[in-house]
């Protein structure tokens, strides 16, 4: 991951491209640029140097021969960097279509009635047909709508998407917790005050406890188990970047700070497929099963 993060401009923020290239065009930079917001092409194919998107394809099929418990830590970090683009769908067509794994193709996939980057999409897994355009609540992230009926959820990009998330909790964690040591007022950190202390006590047993949830479940692979971790880390990540805006006030708003970004790119990962509602419908049936 160390390309990649050297990609994004250093600062570990989302990077959508520009004429500028990868590094210029990385985090709150890349939120003011105008228009729709584009897919850095060379920071995809060294995403696929990197062997990101042939991480599970096995070894003599050109692949790095690991298995899911290893992408979920990979995931993981990238959630943790912002990193643009629909990365589960291209890591799950690996191996599958032409050119995924070693980045040369970007694939999109119909997820939750939804699809992301179709418009920068070289493939589509489903079917498309009468997509809409969407406003979305992150603008590094271009969403359509699919009337079309929604495919089966997938359990393995139920557990990256939630191992995202976990990115997501963790480095708001950092970021809260950073702020609350040096931000002074009344003579001393904001941090020593109680209900800022709370705050950033509770994003970190939130994430935590998504950690734990998660990589069971990488280790399992158990559907029920993959449905507890996503319910956990969807929490983690979307309260813990709300707490972490109040422990920054105003600042956290701004295009200087990553902490809104995170906020944003939660809130679109909870629209795909396994969600919160049916992650629980899900883990109700396993828990809770028909009786005669």
């Amino acid at each position: 991951m160390a390309r990649a993060g050297a990609a994004l401009g250093g600062r570990g923020h989302a990077g959508v491209g520009s004429s500028g290239g990868p590094g210029e065009a990385g985090g709150p930079e890349a939120g003011r640029a105008a228009g729709p917001p584009r897919l850095d092409r060379g920071l995809w194919r060294a995403l696929g140097d990197l062997g990101f998107f042939a991480l599970r394809v096995p070894e003599a099929d050109g692949g790095i021969g690991l298995g899911l418990a290893e992408a979920v830590l990979v995931f993981e970090e990238a959630g943790r960097a912002l990193l643009p683009g629909p990365l589960v769908a291209t890591h799950l067509a690996a191996g599958a279509v032409p050119g995924a794994a070693t980045g040369e193709t970007v694939v999109a996939a119909v997820d939750g009635g939804l699809v992301e980057w179709l418009a920068e999409a070289d493939a589509v897994r489903g079917d498309t047909t009468g997509a809409v355009p969407l406003r979305s609540l992150d603008p590094l992230t271009p969403l359509h709508r699919v009337p079309a009926g929604r495919p089966a959820p997938d359990p393995v990009a139920i557990l990256l998407t939630a191992a995202e998330q976990l990115g997501t909790a963790g480095r708001v964690c950092e970021l809260a917790a950073q702020h609350a040591r040096a931000r002074q007022q009344f003579g001393r950190p904001i941090g020593a005050f109680q209900a800022v202390a709370h705050l950033c006590a509770g994003i970190l047993v939130r994430a935590e406890t998504a950690r734990a949830a998660v990589y069971a479940a990488a280790v399992t692979a158990d559907p029920a188990d993959i449905a507890a971790a996503r319910i956990l880390a969807d929490e983690a990540a979307v309260r813990g970047a709300r707490d972490c805006l109040q422990v920054h006030g105003g600042m956290g708003f701004t295009w200087e700070s990553e902490v809104h970004l995170h906020l944003k790119r939660a809130w679109v990962r909870t629209q795909r497929a396994g969600g919160v509602t049916e992650s629980e419908e899900l883990l109700a049936a396993a828990l809770l099963p028909e009786t005669a």
